[in-house]
C-alpha cells in the first residue's frame, strides 16, 4: 500500500521529469572556479569565487542551486551584496555587466549529512558525492552538466584528524599552518561539470606507481585506501595502467 511506503519511496518524494524538449542553454557560464575549504566534521566553511560570463543577450540574474547551506555572504566584484536569501533552493544574484566575479561564503555540516550527497563524514573521513546533483549541497552553483569549469581548490584541516587532503587534478602546493592545521591546493586544468568534483580528507595510504605516456611524459599514479586495504589494490593499479595504455 502507498501509505506504508518509506518516505524516500513515496510518490511525493519522486524526482520530477526533466524533458529534452524543454532544454535551454545556461544563462551564465562559469569558466573558472576557486574554492577554499576550512574542513571540519561539525562545520565546514566554503568560500567559492566564480568567474561568470553572460551567455547570450539577456538581463536574467545568475541563479545558483543551493541545498542545506547556511549563507554567510555574497560579494560581486569585491562589493558585498546585502539582502540576498536562498529561496526554494535557489540563490538569485542580479548582475548588470557581461562578466563578473561572484564570491559566496557558506557553512555546511558534514557530520550531520545523512543523505551521503554533497560533503559528508564517514568512518572518520570527509568525503564528497556530487553525482548527479550533490554539488549544490557544498556551495551555491548552477548544478547542471552543461556548465563546464576549471577548478582550483585549497583545503585546510586539522592534520591529526585529516592527514591526507585529496581533490581532482594536480597537487600544486601543501604545507603546515599554526595550531596543528595543514593545507593542500589542487588544480584541475580540464573543464568539467560540477558533478565530477571530488574531495576526500582522512587517514589514507597510497599504492604508488608511475606511467609513461606515448609522448614520453611520466605520470605519477596513486590509489588511496585505508592502510589495511593496500594489499588489495594491485589489480586496480594494473587495470589503471592498462586503461591508460589503451587510451
Amino acid at each position: 500500500m502507498l501509505d506504508s511506503l518509506p518516505d524516500a519511496l513515496s510518490p511525493a518524494a519522486q524526482p520530477s521529469a526533466i524533458r529534452r524538449e524543454d532544454y535551454q542553454s545556461p544563462d551564465w557560464l562559469i569558466p573558472q572556479v576557486t574554492l577554499d575549504f576550512a574542513l571540519a566534521a561539525d562545520e565546514t566553511r566554503v568560500s567559492a569565487l566564480l568567474q561568470v560570463e553572460r551567455n547570450g543577450d539577456h538581463t536574467r540574474s545568475l541563479v545558483l542551486d543551493c541545498e542545506e547551506l547556511t549563507l554567510v555572504s555574497v560579494t560581486v566584484d569585491g562589493t558585498e551584496v546585502s539582502g540576498l536569501t536562498i529561496t526554494n533552493g535557489k540563490l538569485a544574484v542580479p548582475l548588470s555587466g557581461p562578466a563578473h566575479k561572484v564570491q559566496t561564503v557558506v557553512t555546511i555540516a558534514p557530520g550531520a549529512n545523512t543523505k551521503l550527497m554533497g560533503l559528508y563524514a564517514s568512518e572518520g573521513m570527509l568525503c564528497s558525492q556530487c553525482e548527479a546533483e550533490g554539488f549544490r549541497r557544498i556551495t551555491p552553483f548552477p548544478d547542471r552538466p552543461d556548465v563546464l569549469s576549471r577548478y582550483t581548490v585549497r583545503m585546510r584541516a586539522d592534520k591529526a584528524a585529516y592527514p591526507v587532503l585529496l581533490c581532482n587534478g594536480d597537487l600544486t602546493g601543501a604545507g603546515d599552518l599554526e595550531g596543528g592545521v595543514h593545507w593542500a591546493e589542487w588544480s584541475d586544468p580540464f573543464p568539467k561539470p560540477c558533478y565530477l568534483f571530488a574531495l576526500v580528507a582522512g587517514n589514507l595510504s597510497a599504492n604508488r606507481d608511475s606511467f609513461t605516456t606515448s609522448s614520453g611524459k611520466t605520470v605519477d599514479l596513486a590509489i588511496w585506501v585505508a592502510e589495511a586495504d593496500l594489499p588489495k589494490t594491485g589489480h586496480a593499479m594494473a587495470a589503471l595502467k592498462t586503461s591508460m595504455r589503451w587510451d
